[in-house]
C-alpha cells in the first residue's frame, strides 16, 4: 500500500484526504509544519509528498528544495493561485506536478496515482524499449534497473521526472521527441499538457550531467540524445 505524506497547515484537509486516498488503497499521513515533515519524511518510508505553497516557518517552494537536498521521492504541489509562475517555480525546484487550489479530491488521486505508477512500469517500460538494463554511452551509464545514472563514473542523483525523461531519450538516441511526445510519455494522458515543464525538466538534467552535452535542442521540433556509445564506466 503506498504511503503518501501531505505537508498542509490547513486543519480541515488532512482527514478528508486521508479517507478519500484510502478509498483507492493509499495511506496518508499528515504534517503541518514543514519541520514536522522533514522529521516523518527522514524516520519513514514514503512513496510520494504533497506540499502545500503556503505553509509556516518556510513556503512549500523553499520545502521542496530542502527535501531535495535529502530525497528523490515525487512530489505534487499544492499552488493556492494555480498560476503558471508557481508551476514553473515548482518544477524548476524538482516537482514533479502541480495541482492548483481548489481542486477536487479524485484529481490529486489521480496526479500521485499516475506519478507512482510511472515510476513503478518505466524502468520495465524502458528496458523492453531499450532490450537492455543497462545504456552505456561516452561518459554516461544508465542503469534502467536500478534507475542508476553515473557521469564519468560519479553517481549523478536524479529526481523520477528526470531519470525517466533520459531513460526515454536513451531508448532511441538520435531519435527527436517533441515535447508532447515527451508529456504523453512521461506524465500520462491524465495529466494537463504543459509544454513548459518539459523545458523546465531537460534544463535540470542538463545541469546535472554537465560537463556532458549529451541533450540537443533541435529548434521547433523537441529533444534528442546525441552521445556517441561508449563503454561502462568503472
Amino acid at each position: 500500500m503506498p504511503r503518501i505524506l501531505l505537508i498542509d497547515d490547513d486543519e480541515h484537509l488532512a482527514a478528508p484526504l486521508t479517507t478519500y486516498f484510502a478509498r483507492f488503497g493509499c495511506t496518508l499521513d499528515s504534517a503541518k509544519r514543514p519541520s514536522e515533515g522533514i522529521a516523518k519524511l527522514r524516520a519513514g518510508h514514503y512513496d510520494a509528498a504533497i506540499l502545500d505553497v503556503m505553509l509556516p516557518e518556510m513556503d512549500g517552494f523553499e520545502l521542496c528544495r530542502e527535501i531535495r537536498k535529502e530525497s528523490d521521492i515525487p512530489i505534487v504541489m499544492l499552488t493556492a493561485r494555480g498560476e503558471v509562475m508557481d508551476r514553473v517555480v515548482g518544477l524548476e525546484l524538482g516537482a514533479d506536478d502541480y495541482v492548483p487550489k481548489p481542486f477536487e479530491p479524485r484529481e490529486l488521486v489521480a496526479r500521485v496515482q499516475t506519478i507512482l505508477r510511472r515510476q513503478r512500469s518505466a524502468p520495465a517500460a524502458a528496458a523492453a524499449a531499450a532490450n537492455a538494463q543497462l545504456r552505456v554511452f561516452d561518459g554516461l551509464s544508465i542503469d534502467l534497473d536500478r534507475r542508476q545514472v553515473t557521469r564519468h563514473g560519479e553517481r549523478v542523483e536524479l529526481t523520477g521526472t528526470e531519470f525517466d525523461l533520459l531513460a526515454l531519450l536513451a531508448g532511441e538516441p538520435g531519435k527527436v521527441f517533441s515535447r508532447d511526445d515527451i508529456l504523453n510519455r512521461l506524465r500520462g494522458h491524465e495529466a494537463e499538457l504543459f509544454t513548459r515543464a518539459v523545458d523546465i525538466v531537460v534544463s535540470r538534467l542538463r545541469k546535472k550531467l554537465e560537463p556532458l552535452d549529451c541533450i540537443k535542442t533541435l529548434r521547433n521540433a523537441g529533444y534528442a540524445l546525441a552521445v556517441a556509445p561508449g563503454e561502462p564506466s568503472s
